[in-house]
């Protein structure tokens, strides 16, 4: 006899955890393990839902596994890039035929790419493999969505517009045991002309503070020293709580708290060692921010700042609200107040209407800025965004040219940047033994640079003394400072 399913979330969705725990135990009596496997595509916001949905799986009773060949394959997707929905479609195509051989198998689409109506009907109609599709909105309703089909049979289809509740307290399982990341606001105002993010996660609202202080205390008696405060641009953190009814339902003035403000409680967190945030727009990016930054040990010296371009007549169609000088200006503030600050950036090349010299003025900024590491991107045409109707879509030949030049540019910039930290000692995060030589283990310095040294399984977890002697590029050889 099962109880009443509770109205209210998180109560809810832990009911059909429940529940699906009995199914899965069903399913169970013909086999040792139900396994998973979760397939994350795109920024760091989906890695941090994946681990949602990994802990939602575990505590229902799966087993995650290497690979697609699990008996519940998920794929939490993205949709930035053309790329992305192309690459999922070639995985469901190789999943038609594992299916063939394990009809029981559980296929589920969630994330951004779910979000847009033509992508769903292609599903529906192309892809009857997929038994669950569901978007950004209603991550947190796994275990009820997995209830649902195996109760009736039926394959479950549920996109949300927008997003009725911001559930948290649900089960997390962390790739590492002693670094999260944590949300600290959803969606995005900005409406940049070239991006679908807005589309797909929905409007900025942020989560109130004391809930964010709450989930960093409780994950560092956990053994979490290192956090990522995750928001599409944090620099808006503490503007809104909510939309209802389609009205914005601002954050008191007497409850208000800003980025920075958030910033130095949660350095002030017994436990924590290491403090990261992404992502940062210029737009808004505020003197106090730098202050806390250059004041606070805690803060990671690291800040990625996406430009996306140089020219500030593509930056105006972009609608990025900042021009190249005031760019270039605020990159001046942050070096000033750190000088040795680690910045990295976005920039997209090909952007209707770039000509040779937008180009030209992207690679000076390239050049005056001096980045760590740039990820740089072709112009990827995204349905229902202004961009994709703009006049003067550059030829791709000529976009392929700028852009082995831009990174040609980039890299060599970088090599140098990273190597003037040679026979420098940097303390460094052990994250696990390195992959290629099992005689070295594998970590990161707070400038978000890999360095590889000789160590074993227990230095995992902990900060490490490494004096870093040769630099290969993106990462280091070093040796462990005793």
């Amino acid at each position: 006899m099962h109880n009443s399913v509770p109205v209210m979330e998180p109560d809810r969705q832990y009911y059909y955890m429940d529940r699906c725990k009995e199914l899965v135990l069903e399913l169970k009596k013909n086999k040792d393990v139900m396994t998973y496997s979760v397939v994350t595509f795109g920024c760091q916001m989906n890695a941090h839902d994946s681990d949602k949905l990994k802990g939602i799986l575990e505590m229902i009773g799966f087993e995650e596994v290497e690979g697609e060949n699990a008996d519940f394959v998920i794929f939490n997707t993205c949709t930035v890039r053309e790329n992305a929905n192309k690459k999922l479609y070639g995985h469901l195509g190789h999943l038609k035929s594992l299916k063939k051989k394990k009809p029981n198998m559980i296929i589920a689409l969630c994330g951004c790419m779910m979000q847009e109506p033509h992508v769903v009907e292609t599903i529906k109609s192309k892809y009857k493999i997929v038994d669950i599709v569901f978007g950004t909105h209603n991550i947190y309703k796994l275990a009820e969505l997995i209830f649902n089909r195996l109760s009736t049979g039926e394959r479950i289809f549920e996109i949300l517009d927008k997003s009725y509740d911001t559930v948290e307290k649900l089960p997390q399982k962390r790739k590492y045991s002693f670094k999260s990341g944590v949300n600290i606001m959803y969606g995005c105002n900005n409406f940049c002309s070239y991006c679908i993010v807005p589309y797909v996660r929905g409007r900025e609202k942020s989560r109130p503070a004391e809930d964010i202080l709450a989930e960093i205390r409780d994950i560092s008696t956990k053994g979490v020293k290192e956090v990522m405060l995750l928001g599409q641009n944090v620099n808006s953190y503490g503007q809104i709580y909510n939309y209802e009814d389609g009205k914005i339902v601002r954050v008191p003035e007497n409850e208000k708290v800003t980025f920075p403000e958030l910033l130095t409680m949660v350095c002030q967190i017994d436990g924590i060692e290491r403090v990261r945030f992404m992502t940062s727009h210029p737009k808004d990016l505020s003197d106090e921010l730098i202050q806390v930054m250059a004041r606070e040990p805690k803060v990671c010296k690291h800040i990625h700042l996406p430009v996306q371009s140089g020219s500030t007549d593509i930056l105006g169609k972009m609608n990025r609200r900042y021009t190249k000088e005031q760019y270039l200006d605020l990159v001046e503030k942050i070096r000033q107040a750190m000088p040795d600050v680690s910045i990295t950036t976005d920039i997209i090349v090909g952007f209707p209407g770039e000509s040779e010299e937008d180009f030209l003025e992207t690679l000076d900024v390239v050049k005056k800025v001096e980045y760590d590491q740039a990820y740089t991107f072709i112009y990827s045409k995204r349905t229902g965004t202004p961009a994709s109707i703009m006049d003067n879509q550059v030829p791709e030949s000529e976009v392929k040219e700028r852009f082995n030049r831009l990174l040609a540019t980039v890299n060599e910039i970088s090599y140098k940047r990273v190597g003037r930290y040679e026979n420098v000692i940097k303390d460094v995060l052990v994250e696990e033994i390195n992959h290629q030589d099992k005689e070295l283990v594998t970590g990161r310095t707070e400038e978000n640079i890999t360095v590889h040294f000789k160590g074993d399984s227990s230095l995992i977890g902990s900060i490490i003394p490494v004096k870093l002697l040769s630099c290969k590029g993106f990462y280091y050889l070093g040796e462990r400072e005793l």
